[in-house]
């Protein structure tokens, strides 16, 4: 193995020099313009709890470990399946769901984006993973163990990257986290977490998992900068490209090319092309949810649902439902079942008949037999209500016949 990196300057730099910055700060401006736009938009929680399922799935498939949608929906109800192997991919599935959920309020705001640099940060996201996990399946694919929250004691090589010398990774994390922390908020957080995804992985702080932190660490500073609220994360993104995501990162941990490369030991026009990608990821995630979420289209899209339901299905949904469905999107809210009845102007007993159909189909959700009622989401009904989101999911769905 070549000589190891024990310097903290070795992965200069940081960020690219400040003539590099103009064209990426003018993205991340465009960037913060449609973000803030987007999560202004309503929204029901069911969406932000199958956006953590999709983050989860694309993740995990970008580490080549993925479990289908319909295996996660079923991971969901806890029905695992028989195969020790899926049994696994479907419990890490649900670990990271899980911590996304638990990590998300405890990072908000400029203290949660602060924090978010910092060694014990790290610690808690790679711990939030796999801690989750029993003890059988916190082993890497070579059966070296995996140790929840602590930093890899041994060397490693990762591809062409000779990762630094494990003794030098307190002094590397407190570097990449002062600098990145330190920088003013707005654009210029949007290019400094980018940067910081892709230096993180050049530490490679833990033995396994390193990329799933890294993007997990992305997906809370952009929630923690006020641009997400659930409703959109690069993860999607960086699945969808997965060949230049790898070949970006990688490129970024080559050495300076030249005297016009920057001043650092690293090449700084690899790191401003991995920013650049990082941040047209986020400007085309957050577009296409903005278009998914247009008011004038949901109406219409939650009746082609219930006339397929109605007509192709015959599962018991009633058009009739639209006008409370289409009301509890809108509201974000939960309807006493009795309210929600009334809105359908059917009589009693056909109402009743009809809410059933619809919590049996997973239209409507409620946490009790006789609880309020909220916006269901299920995943055969994602054609229709967000087309495109989450094809794979479609996919499922259709191979399934549902």
């Amino acid at each position: 193995m070549p000589a190891l990196y024990n310097s903290p300057h070795q992965f200069e730099p940081l960020l690219p020099c400040e003539a590099a910055l103009e064209p990426l700060l003018a993205q991340a401006h465009d960037l913060n313009k449609e973000a803030l736009g987007l999560v202004g938009q309503p929204a029901p929680d069911e969406l932000r709890g199958l956006l953590r399922a999709m983050n989860s799935y694309y993740s995990n498939r970008i580490e080549g470990q993925h479990t289908r949608p319909l295996e996660l929906e079923q991971a969901l109800k806890a029905d695992f399946s028989a195969d020790a192997k899926l049994a696994a991919r479907q419990r890490l599935a649900l670990a990271h769901i899980d911590a996304e959920a638990a990590l998300e309020p405890r990072f908000t705001g400029d203290d949660g984006l602060r924090a978010l640099y910092t060694p014990a940060a790290l610690a808690e996201l790679h711990r939030e993973l796999f801690a989750r996990l029993p003890p059988t399946d916190l082993h890497t694919d070579e059966g070296e163990e995996i140790r929840p929250g602590e930093l890899r004691s041994r060397e490693v090589q990762v591809g062409r990257h000779v990762a630094p010398a494990a003794a030098s990774l307190p002094a590397l994390i407190e570097r990449w986290g002062q600098v990145y922390a330190g920088v003013r908020r707005g654009e210029a957080a949007l290019v400094a977490l980018a940067a910081a995804h892709q230096r993180l992985g050049w530490i490679h702080p833990f033995v396994d998992g390193n990329g799933r932190v890294m993007r997990l660490h992305t997906h809370l500073a952009l929630g923690a900068l006020g641009y997400t609220r659930g409703l959109w994360s690069p993860l999607r993104g960086f699945a969808r490209s997965v060949d230049r995501y790898y070949g970006l990162i990688a490129a970024a941990d080559e050495p300076r090319r030249g005297d016009l490369d920057g001043r650092g030991n690293l090449s700084e026009a690899a790191l401003a092309d991995w920013i650049t990608y990082v941040l047209d990821i986020c400007l085309d995630q957050t577009r296409f949810m903005t278009g998914l979420l247009q008011l004038s289209a949901m109406e219409g899209r939650i009746a082609a649902c219930l006339h397929f339901e109605q007509t192709s299905r015959k599962s018991g949904v009633r058009i009739e439902a639209l006008r409370p469905l289409h009301y509890l999107f809108l509201s974000s809210a939960a309807l006493e079942r009795g309210e929600f009845k009334r809105m359908t102007g059917l009589g009693d007993r056909t109402a009743t008949s009809l809410l059933t159909a619809l919590l049996k189909r997973g239209l409507l959700a409620s946490d009790s037999p006789q609880g309020k009622v909220r916006f269901g989401l299920p995943l055969h009904a994602l054609r229709f209500y967000f087309p495109a989101l989450w094809p794979e999911a479609e996919a499922d769905v259709a191979q399934a016949g549902g």
